[in-house]
């Protein structure tokens, strides 16, 4: 499942990268996409006078080239240390995204052209941290692989980090246009990792991604080019038949990576939502069927000083007990990094 925008905007400024040039001669090539020049900072050239939803929509089929501030990198726990902005948003439209209410009605995906800045920002980070090794998100609020095709910044942050004693990076995807990157020399320094859900959770909640057998097949791809491989099963949702479908789910895996889990790793988030995700959501996505009835949840404030509904501590209990038995079951010899 390829993504290829309506419309490309280029921020002036970005025109003074070679990478900012290659993108412009290759979009301006392509017959059905429209492209925009526009200031380095200032409004887009588009009709404001529509509904949300709309602006909404119109943005995930939005790229816009800029160039990336080189402000303090974000902190990025627990799967890193900092966030590495390569690319920012997602042409998915996963009812439950977090980047609907962080990006708000302007989702749109950000590509960076400064690559070599952003990378010897992180290049400080790792010699401030010295001994100690330093671990880079390259997806925490983006997925970058949908965009790879054109940027290439996966496949040159790759290189780079390959070349890094004391750097580590590591990106998660839906997607499963993985071929590019089968053929570099990692050297085990990139964490590959594929996000992963029940096949009802993927029909009702992610529209616009690959099937779960389509990633998976992806994730064995990755596993035969040896890079260290991870899967974030999230958001794990509770309806009739979850246990039967998430079983099928890590068998599937099981039977296609054959393997008993060494240098396998898994990320298991329940889903929540917060009151203001829920007011966005459901704006967005009317037809919805996320199950977000606050009676059904238990309300928690989370690290950021805002509260969220969560399953009640059996609940909780319940699934945590159920994926690590069914993980640790097919992959032994798997980390399971953490549970929430």
């Amino acid at each position: 499942m390829s993504f290829t925008p309506s419309y490309v905007i280029f921020r002036e400024n970005a025109l003074e990268y070679p990478l900012g040039n290659q993108l412009y001669k290759l979009f301006t090539k392509e017959k059905d996409i429209k492209v925009h020049k526009v200031a380095s900072r200032g409004p887009f050239p588009f009709d404001n006078d529509i509904s949300f939803r709309k602006k909404f929509a119109r943005a995930k089929r939005t790229i816009v080239v800029s160039v990336r501030s080189l402000n303090k990198f974000q902190s990025c726990k627990p799967s890193a240390h900092y966030q590495l902005p390569l690319v920012t948003g997602c042409p998915a439209h996963c009812h439950y995204c977090y980047l609907s209410t962080n990006l708000g009605k302007n989702p749109y995906i950000k590509v960076y052209v400064n690559l070599e800045d952003i990378l010897a920002r992180a290049e400080k980070y790792i010699v401030n941290r010295k001994p100690k090794t330093t671990i880079f998100e390259g997806a925490a609020t983006s997925d970058p692989l949908p965009v790879e095709k054109w940027t290439g910044s996966l496949a040159s942050t790759i290189k780079y980090f390959a070349e890094k004693k004391l750097g580590r990076f590591r990106f998660v995807t839906k997607f499963t246009e993985v071929e590019p990157l089968l053929g570099i020399d990692h050297q085990k320094k990139t964490e590959f990792r594929f996000s992963l859900n029940s096949k009802y959770a993927v029909e009702k909640f992610e529209p616009t991604t690959p099937a779960p057998s389509e990633r998976i097949k992806a994730a064995a791809k990755v596993y035969q080019a040896a890079y260290p491989l991870g899967f974030l099963i999230a958001p794990i949702f509770i309806y009739k038949n979850w246990k039967d479908e998430y079983s099928e789910l890590i068998n599937d895996l099981s039977n296609n990576l054959n393997s008993n889990g060494k240098g396998i790793s898994f990320e298991l988030i329940t889903h929540r939502f917060t009151e203001r995700a829920k007011r966005i959501i459901e704006e967005i996505y009317p037809e919805t069927e996320l199950p977000m009835n606050e009676e059904a949840r238990q309300f928690k404030y989370g690290q950021f000083g805002y509260g969220k509904y969560i399953y009640p501590k059996e609940k909780m209990k319940e699934i945590e007990d159920f994926m690590k038995g069914i993980i640790s079951k097919a992959f032994p010899e798997a980390e399971i990094k953490y549970f929430v």
